[in-house]
C-alpha cells in the first residue's frame, strides 16, 4: 500500500469537497443546526403542565389548594372557568393538558373530617406526557393529604404516624434528571452518521455516474488505497464535527464529560470508521447517487435515531426490534458516550462496546475491499 496513492485520492476528494458547496453545508452547517435544535427544542422533561381549575367552592381551603398547585414548578394554571363546558373546550383545543374540578361540598367534607373527592382529567393524547403528569398530580395530592392528616392528628392531640417504610431516594449519574444531559451526547452519534455515512455514500457512486471510475481502475491503485484515500477527508471532517459538538455542548448547555476525553476520541474514531465504511459500501454497491443517498438514510440515519436507545428505550420495543438494535452501530456508541458523559466509566467497563465497533469496522472494510476487487481493482 503506497502513501502517495492514498494522498492523491484524498487530495482529489478534498478538492471536490471545496468545489461542492452542498457537501460542505451538509458537513458543517447541518451538524451545528442539529446541536442547537436538539439542545434547545428537544426536551423529554415535563414542566409547567397547562392546568385548568374549576373551583365550585371558592373557600379559603379551595383557594389554598389552588395556590399550592400554582406554586409547584410542574403546574401552570392557565384558566379558572366556572363551567365544565369551558374545561372540555380547553382540553379539546389543547389550551390545557390537565383539569381539576373542586366540587361543591368539598370544604365542608374536609372540615368535618369526612372523605371527599376531586375530579382530575388528563389529556391522554400523548401517553408519555399523560403518564408523567399523572404521577406529578398524584404526588402533589398525596403531599396535600399528608398535610391534612397531620393537621387532623394535631387537632386530636395525637402524634404524627410515621410510615413503616421511609425510602431514601438518590439519583445517580444525572442528578438534575434533565433529558438534555443525555440528548446532547446522543446527538453526536447522529451528526457522525450524517457526515460520515450519508456523505461517503455518494463518493464512489459519483465516480460511476461521471464515468471516471474506468479511468481510476486503469491507474496503479489498489482497492485499499482507493478506500483509504476516499475516506480520509470525511474522517477528518467527522472528527472535527465531534469536537465542535463537544465544545458547543459544554459552552452552550454546560454538558461536561466526566470520564476520559481521549477515550471519547478513541470511541469516536471507531464509530466514524464504521460509518465511513458503511457509507462507502452502500456507494460501491448501488453505483447511483440518488439510490445511495436514499439507502443510506434508510440503513444508517433512521436506525440511529429510532433503534439506538437514543430517543426510544430499547427495552420497550418488541423482541424482534430489540434484536435489530444489536446491529445498529449507534447503539454501542451512544452507550459509550453515556458512560463517559454521565457515569464516569473507563475503558475497563466500556471495552465490550469498543470491541463491537472495532469488529464492525473490520467486517465492513473487508466487504468494501471484496466489492472493489470484484470491480477490477
Amino acid at each position: 500500500m503506497k502513501t502517495k496513492n492514498i494522498t492523491a485520492i484524498a487530495r482529489k476528494e478534498f478538492y471536490h469537497l471545496l468545489r461542492d458547496f452542498r457537501s460542505l453545508y451538509l458537513a458543517f452547517a447541518i451538524p451545528l443546526l442539529l446541536i442547537l435544535l436538539f439542545g434547545y427544542a428537544l426536551s423529554l422533561d415535563v414542566n409547567n403542565i397547562e392546568t385548568i381549575v374549576v373551583d365550585r367552592e371558592k373557600t379559603d381551603l379551595s383557594r389554598d389548594f389552588i395556590r399550592s398547585l400554582e406554586a409547584s414548578p410542574y403546574f401552570q394554571i392557565v384558566e379558572s372557568p366556572d363551567s365544565m363546558s369551558a374545561v372540555i373546550n380547553a382540553l379539546d383545543h389543547g389550551r390545557a393538558r390537565l383539569a381539576i374540578v373542586i366540587p361543591v361540598g368539598w370544604t365542608a367534607d374536609l372540615r368535618a373530617d369526612r372523605k371527599t373527592t376531586m375530579q382530575v382529567i388528563l389529556d391522554g393524547s400523548d401517553p408519555n406526557f399523560a403518564g408523567i403528569s399523572n404521577s406529578y398530580i398524584s404526588g402533589f395530592i398525596a403531599r396535600y393529604n399528608g398535610n391534612l392528616l397531620a393537621a387532623f392528628l394535631d387537632r386530636r392531640g395525637m402524634q404524627k404516624i410515621n410510615p413503616p417504610v421511609n425510602p431514601q431516594i438518590r439519583v445517580w449519574f444525572n442528578e438534575e434528571m434533565e433529558s438534555r444531559n443525555f440528548i446532547i451526547p446522543g446527538i453526536i452519534a447522529i451528526i457522525v452518521i450524517i457526515v460520515a455515512a450519508l456523505l461517503t455514500s455518494l463518493v464512489i457512486a459519483r465516480e460511476y455516474e461521471n464515468g471516471t471510475m474506468e479511468t481510476i481502475r486503469s491507474l496503479p491503485i489498489g482497492a485499499g488505497e482507493f478506500l483509504l484515500g476516499k475516506a480520509a477527508p470525511y474522517f477528518l471532517i467527522a472528527l472535527t464535527d465531534v469536537l465542535i459538538a463537544v465544545l458547543m455542548g459544554q459552552m452552550l448547555f454546560g454538558i461536561v464529560m466526566k470520564a476520559s476525553f481521549w477515550l471519547m476520541i478513541l470511541a469516536s474514531s471507531l464509530y466514524i470508521t464504521v460509518a465511513l465504511t458503511l457509507g462507502l459500501l452502500i456507494s460501491s454497491v448501488t453505483k447511483s447517487q440518488m439510490t445511495a443517498n436514499q439507502t443510506a438514510i434508510l440503513i444508517t440515519y433512521l436506525p440511529s435515531i429510532l433503534l439506538s436507545n437514543f430517543v426510544f428505550p430499547v427495552t420497550n420495543m418488541p423482541v424482534i426490534l430489540q434484536a435489530v438494535t444489536k446491529i445498529v452501530p449507534a447503539t454501542y456508541y451512544i452507550d459509550i458516550l453515556s458512560g463517559i458523559y454521565l457515569k464516569n466509566l473507563g475503558f475497563a467497563h466500556l471495552w465490550p462496546d469498543l470491541l463491537v465497533l472495532l469488529a464492525m469496522s473490520f467486517v465492513l472494510a473487508l466487504l468494501n475491499y471484496l466489492v472493489l476487487r470484484k470491480e477490477g481493482f
